[in-house]
């Protein structure tokens, strides 16, 4: 019989839990001293192991990694102790160590799926407005498109973005967001779906005055009423106004989906017999715009016959701010946050640094960190309340993202000092992995850094470009909040391991054992920290 996965916290006592004549259950238990016990009762010694599927905190696929360290020439992993409630298995801290520093790269690039996922049309219509009308919550619907789409694109899937941007000042508020968007090349033809609109238009009644550049009204009744594709839509959709920029906006997605036929950039070509329902649409849109997207979704199946059947919204909540008016725009909170990061630099300097073009750059990137996080730390659908304080930009305040820059900075920082020191002949130079002795590490914080932030890293990135797709419904959710809280949790366990054990030891030999080994623990904290901020749009600081 398998066993099956059961997940004690420290200190627990595991006999409790058991019951004589139950499944046979395994116990995982970690500690100061025992790196991490596998307890397998009910099982008979000399059956051969099984090995449990585990709950979420301890993810299978790691278990089955540490397990799996043993081989040839290899000592062993787990040494196997017999009892009479079945087996025992310890198992060897400096071992695990060993074997996953060792090939830190490969836990901290994002899985990459066997076969291609669907592909996808990622549409954020905040984008084709004006950057200095831009809503707080456009922009964060900006953030969580551009967020998703790195995300989809480190796994591979094949993602189109819409729309390509033509506000001759877009592009820079997007540059200075970081944003990667593309810029347009040209505008997609209309005419076919002008022809099929005016096709479509019922008359005006009673003289009905339409707008300028309107064409006139489509009415979407009956297909509001086909609740097997739209469940989810508004009932009171009835009809919609037709206007040039709309088709514009209909011709830039119908285009996006037809030029994937001729797109083997990524190598993935849709398969012989992929049609609609191999492409989904995700709209992206802010709260305020949901309704003017749904009247969108359904003029497009009205007018082309073949629009992808499956669109999906992911809605941003509502954006509101403590103590200020609700008027504050994209531009004008951005440049809060700047002056803010500043006017912080200038007090712990002592002296203005607004002049000095390189430290101009680390108050970009703090600003950016700051909005980005505070934008992207809460779920997408949730309200975001914004605090404008300046307390809020801190590197002491564990929830900002200057605080994870901060961190980030300090990791930059030690491996500088340790190769100063090395030029200066205090240090030798860094020795082979093989060689390094991870039993010297005995902190219970560097098991926390490996189990807690290395070896679960890869499932987190899986996770944040999860899509539901085929989810009934119109509505859909995204994890876009999990990178921004792993990354502050990771800062959090490395700053308080950081600041109690003293890594760049004295230059004296019988110390170098261990500084080395911690030294390769904090590579690989490093690797992963880097990889959640490009995954956010950020480059690593060196210095703060």
């Amino acid at each position: 019989m398998r066993p099956t996965g059961l997940i004690l916290p420290r200190g627990s006592n595991p006999d409790r839990d058991l019951v004589p004549g139950k499944a046979p259950t395994t116990h995982i238990v970690w500690g100061p001293r025992c790196a991490l016990r596998l307890e397998v009762t009910g099982v008979d010694v000399g059956e051969p192991r099984r090995w449990p599927s585990l709950e979420p905190e301890v993810p299978e696929r790691v278990v089955h990694a540490i397990v799996g360290l043993q081989g040839p020439g290899v000592a062993p992993v787990l040494s196997c102790a017999p009892t009479p409630a079945g087996l025992t298995l310890q198992l060897r801290r400096s071992a695990v160590f060993e074997r996953v520093l060792g090939a830190v790269a490969a836990y901290a690039a994002p899985t990459v799926p066997a076969a291609p996922g669907p592909r996808v049309v990622l549409h954020c219509p905040a984008l084709r407005g004006s950057p200095c009308a831009l809503r707080l919550s456009q922009l964060r619907a900006v953030l969580v498109a551009d967020h998703l789409a790195r995300a989809l694109h480190a796994h591979r899937v094949s993602v189109r973005l819409v729309p390509a941007v033509r506000d001759p000042h877009m592009p820079t508020f997007l540059q200075q967001l970081r944003v990667d968007w593309p810029a347009a090349s040209e505008r997609a033809a209309t005419e076919a779906l002008r022809s099929r609109a005016l096709a479509e238009l019922t008359p005006a009644r009673n003289a009905e005055a339409l707008p300028p550049g309107a064409l006139g009204r489509v009415y979407l009744k009956e297909l509001v009423d086909e609740r097997g594709r739209t469940t989810g839509y508004d009932p009171k959709l009835d009809s919609c106004l037709v206007t040039e920029d709309l088709l514009a906006v209909l011709a830039e997605l119908q285009q996006a989906v037809q030029d994937w036929a001729e797109d083997s950039s990524l190598g993935l070509a849709a398969a012989p017999d992929a049609g609609a329902d191999s492409c989904m649409v995700v709209h992206v849109v802010s709260c305020e715009e949901e309704f003017q997207q749904q009247k969108l979704d359904l003029l497009w199946w009205k007018l082309d016959d073949q629009a992808p059947l499956r669109q999906k919204h992911l809605v941003c909540g509502p954006v509101k701010v403590a103590g200020a008016p609700g008027t504050l725009t994209a531009p004008e909170y951005y440049e809060l946050r700047h002056a803010q990061v500043c006017k912080a630099s200038a007090l712990k300097r002592g002296r203005d640094l607004a002049q000095d073009s390189a430290w101009m750059e680390i108050f970009r990137v703090l600003s950016v960190a700051t909005i980005k996080f505070e934008m992207l730390s809460t779920a997408p659908q949730s309200q975001l309340l914004l605090a404008l304080a300046d307390s809020s930009i801190s590197t002491k305040g564990t929830k900002s993202g200057t605080f994870v820059m901060y961190n980030c900075a300090r990791l930059a920082t030690l491996f500088e000092s340790y190769k100063c020191s090395m030029e200066q002949g205090l240090y030798p130079t860094f020795p082979p992995v093989s060689s390094l002795d991870f039993s010297l590490l005995h902190d219970e914080g560097e098991w926390l850094l490996l189990f807690n932030s290395i070896l679960p890293f890869p499932d987190l990135l899986s996770q944040t470009a999860a899509l539901p797709c085929t989810a009934p419904g119109l509505h859909i959710t995204a994890r876009t909040e999990m990178v921004c809280k792993f990354l502050v949790q990771l800062s959090m366990d490395f700053s308080s391991y950081y600041n109690r054990v003293h890594i760049l030891g004295e230059p004296r030999p019988h110390l170098f054992g261990q500084m080395f080994a911690r030294l390769q623990l904090l590579r690989a904290v490093r690797e992963v920290l880097h990889t959640g901020l490009a995954m956010l749009g950020l480059p690593p600081l060196s210095h703060i």
